[in-house]
């Protein structure tokens, strides 16, 4: 995914009321932007550090400038615009990046399934195979190398977990890919910290036959692209290793 036009930078005020931030560019001026993350962003938003920031010309907009990575005072490269994640997950998949998800012929978004009334990501299609459900979720907290999902209790996430169970019970293929979008994870384990519940359901959704992926995003402030596969720890991690 390349950013056209390049994305712009200034250095972070603060970011408020969950979708706002207040920036000031090279040039002093002050901007407030749309943040289009309804997380904690932990670790992701820390006054001091660099957002690069889209622009939109939409006349419908308020705030017209979206803030879409941050490049922290560590020099790490985080992507917090999480309607990214299903992009890029759609561009690798058609791009024939993800392995496990190779060899389908149809892709279908926002399909709905499941007896709680869910809308699955993305649902692939094949005439020799079981259809693909396919659950995608963004991971920006790190600790230590290690990236978590959630950064806050999910109950719509747990939702999603039960939903998949179903799935696999029924035959199909039930897949719960986690992209991380942080330039300095190196591994992904559920937050058993932060949603000890949703720890637990990944355990039993992976027992039942979902599967559990997780790719890491190439980052930088020209594009994005997800690449490269990472280990999947269930078991409890400590946070003093």
């Amino acid at each position: 995914m390349q950013f056209l036009p390049p994305l712009k930078h200034a250095r972070l005020i603060q970011r408020y009321k969950r979708f706002l931030a207040d920036v000031i560019t090279p040039e002093g001026e002050e901007l407030t932007l749309h943040c289009p993350n309804t997380g904690a962003m932990t670790g992701c938003a820390t006054p001091g550090d660099t957002v690069w920031y889209s622009f939109s010309d939409s006349k419908t907009r308020k705030y017209p400038h979206t803030w879409e990575i941050t490049e922290t005072q560590t020099g790490a490269f985080i992507c917090v615009n999480t309607l990214r994640a299903n992009q890029l997950v759609k561009e690798a998949i058609q791009a024939d990046i993800i392995p496990e998800l190779k060899g389908y012929s149809v892709l279908k978004s926002e399909v709905k399934y499941g007896s709680e009334r869910s809308r699955i990501d993305f649902m692939l299609e094949a005439e020799d195979r079981p259809n693909c459900y396919i659950e995608v979720k963004s991971v920006t907290l790190a600790e230590q190398e290690y990236g978590y999902f959630p950064d806050a209790v999910t109950e719509r996430g747990q939702k999603h977990l039960r939903e998949l169970m179903g799935v696999a019970a029924s035959g199909d293929r039930a897949v719960v890919l986690f992209a991380v979008l942080h330039s300095a994870i190196t591994r992904f384990s559920p937050a058993r910290h932060i949603d000890p519940k949703y720890a637990q359901l990944l355990n039993e959704a992976q027992n039942k036959g979902v599967e559990i992926l997780a790719y890491k995003a190439e980052l930088s402030a020209d594009n994005i692209t997800l690449k490269e596969p990472l280990p999947v720890v269930l078991s409890p991690v400590s946070m003093v290793e």
